[in-house]
């Protein structure tokens, strides 16, 4: 379960930056979660909650996640397309010249303090 490792490095991030900010609380985090990240959104929430009880920082703060959605790009053809429905193989020229443009990502978008 790497889910559990995501999260403490994104509390170690948010209390840096609640540090340097001189931020006394967090009410919610937005994290956008690629669609192909390999992150079990499910056990990412559990872990969160866990995890960010045992922060005065963010205790009791809401992790929101947004879905970004997988993407190849084929440079036989120039175009990109839904990775997850289509996989390696271009459904324009069938090529397999292509690779992921996004949808893999796992990134911080927004911080809310209270």
């Amino acid at each position: 379960m790497h889910e559990l490792g995501i999260v403490f490095h994104i509390i170690d991030s948010l209390e840096a930056v609640g540090k340097e900010n001189r931020l006394m609380k967090v009410g919610s985090v937005t994290l956008e979660l690629g669609e192909v990240s390999g992150v079990v959104d499910s056990y990412l929430k559990d872990c969160w909650k866990w995890a960010a009880d045992k922060s005065d920082l963010l205790r009791g703060a809401k992790l929101i996640t947004l879905e970004i959605p997988a993407e190849t790009f084929c440079e036989d053809c120039g175009k990109t397309y839904g990775t997850v429905m289509h996989g390696k193989t271009c459904p324009y020229c069938a090529g397999g010249n292509t690779y992921l443009v996004a949808g893999n990502e796992c990134n911080i978008k927004e911080i809310e303090a209270c």
